[in-house]
């Protein structure tokens, strides 16, 4: 169920373009639903945002619990793909409360391509988000060309030296950085990528909280505190909370404090979504 902070204030639509799979830890015997795209578009929705995703899904058993996991959330699954094969699966196991990734079978995702429908109806919305394992860069670059004000955003997590930071910087309008810690050069990093094309460039620094810059100034954002059991969906919790207020309130500041507080509800509990 939504939460009602956002709900009745936004009209706003969100559309996730991207991934999905199965988390599975075989030393545990428990898996879930995640993704990128996934974990994004459930969180949008919890807090109140209409959410579409665009992305295909296998019509195996796993297949078919990730459409109920969307369903159950009121994501819009109109322009899901579903297809004959295997549903992507990361073997996980844990370190404390810290996951580490295991192998990773891409199933499906393999072939998954985003053709001139899913381009239309993405432009429908008021803003498109994709991630580094989404795919979905020709997409967003045919979006931008479409309708320039359209607004984007891109999860580049912790690649910051990958070349398609500069190859997106100017088809994207917020843009997502993983680093460490508040110093020189993720100042510097930041910096550019807005001089680059960028309107807000965002890090989340783990523990030490968030850092974003917005042309003007920068805004930081420390972390509420919670029992960590799971840090799995740290991430795109985050990035769903900041998104949540940002199309709602378009207030920087407010935005990382929403995405410190749902990320925060997210790592404690085990799958990375609630």
């Amino acid at each position: 169920m939504a939460s009602s902070r956002f709900e009745k204030q936004c009209n706003k639509k969100i559309a996730v373009m991207g991934d999905n799979c199965i988390d599975l830890y075989p030393d545990l015997g428990v898996y879930y639903v995640t993704g990128n795209a996934v974990d994004t578009a459930v969180n949008l929705a919890t807090e109140g945002i209409p959410t579409s995703i665009i992305t295909t899904i296998a019509d195996d058993h796993y297949g078919r619990e990730v459409m109920e996991i969307l369903r159950s959330h009121s994501v819009d699954v109109s322009h899901v793909r579903i297809v004959h094969g295997q549903t992507a699966i990361t073997y996980m196991s844990m370190e404390g409360t810290e996951r580490v990734h295991g192998t990773y079978i891409e199933g499906v995702l393999q072939n998954m391509v985003f053709g001139e429908e899913d381009i239309m109806f993405a432009s429908s919305h008021d803003l498109v988000h994709t991630a580094f394992w989404g795919k979905a860069e020709e997409a967003i670059k045919e979006i931008k060309r479409m309708n320039p004000a359209i607004f984007t955003s891109y999860d580049f997590a912790d690649r910051l030296t990958s070349s398609r930071i500069t190859e997106m910087d100017s088809f994207i309008d917020i843009g997502f950085f993983s680093y460490s810690h508040k110093d020189n050069y993720i100042k510097h990093f930041l910096n550019e990528r807005v001089s680059r094309g960028m309107k807000i460039a965002i890090a989340t620094l783990g523990e030490n909280g968030s850092l974003a810059f917005d042309g003007e100034q920068f805004c930081e954002c420390g972390i509420i505190p919670t029992e960590v059991v799971n840090t799995v969906g740290a991430g795109d919790s985050f990035i769903a909370g900041f998104l949540a207020a940002y199309v709602t309130t378009g207030d920087v500041f407010l935005s990382l404090e929403e995405g410190a507080l749902l990320a925060s509800r997210i790592i404690s509990v085990f799958e990375p979504w609630i």
